[in-house]
């Protein structure tokens, strides 16, 4: 019984907060049960320089997986060509590490929640939108789900600070 209690209640704190996402167009995969990319609802994103991009996600594994990848791609526009960047995620990549209510191998048919991790550079401009796909694949690089996100980075608070004290001394 109270197991189902506890169940029940990840269940409504999991699914309160759901940010709008849509499936992806460079691999295309199916959606994640849920996603929550932390302090965004409606994309846009907003997301500093120099932070981590948090998302968390719940999906249900469509077979037995042994290991996992999460994989980012940039999709930056300009006078209407797209270009497609791959964003390197360091040790966030390794997906398997970063399970919060189980751990690899995955069972078929398990529901899995997971946080991924991206870190924001603070080379990355700033003001300038983006559209990011979030990919987890399995060690035969078959896509387990995939998400579409438009973000706009913004200026780190000690960027935005360092534009202000310059733009005051500039003034005097």
């Amino acid at each position: 019984m109270f197991r189902i209690v506890v169940l029940c209640t990840l269940f409504v704190i999991v699914h309160s907060q759901v940010t709008s996402v849509s499936q992806c167009v460079v691999n295309p995969a199916d959606l994640p049960i849920h996603q929550y990319v932390h302090g965004c609802l409606t994309p846009p994103c907003l997301l500093p320089q120099g932070q981590d991009i948090v998302v968390d996600v719940v999906f249900r594994a469509p077979h037995t997986i042994r290991r996992m990848r999460t994989l980012a791609k940039a999709l930056i526009t300009i006078f209407g060509s797209t270009t497609e960047i791959n964003y390197p995620l360091g040790n966030n990549e390794v997906t398997c590490n970063f399970l919060t209510n189980t751990y690899c191998p995955v069972l078929a048919g398990e529901v899995v929640q997971y946080t991924l991790k991206m870190f924001i550079e603070t080379w990355f401009p700033a003001d300038f939108p983006v559209t990011v796909e979030f990919r987890v694949v399995d060690d035969k690089e078959d896509a387990i789900w995939c998400i579409r996100v438009p973000i706009s980075v913004i200026a780190s608070t000690a960027a935005r600070e360092n534009k202000i004290n310059s733009t005051a001394i500039a003034e005097d």
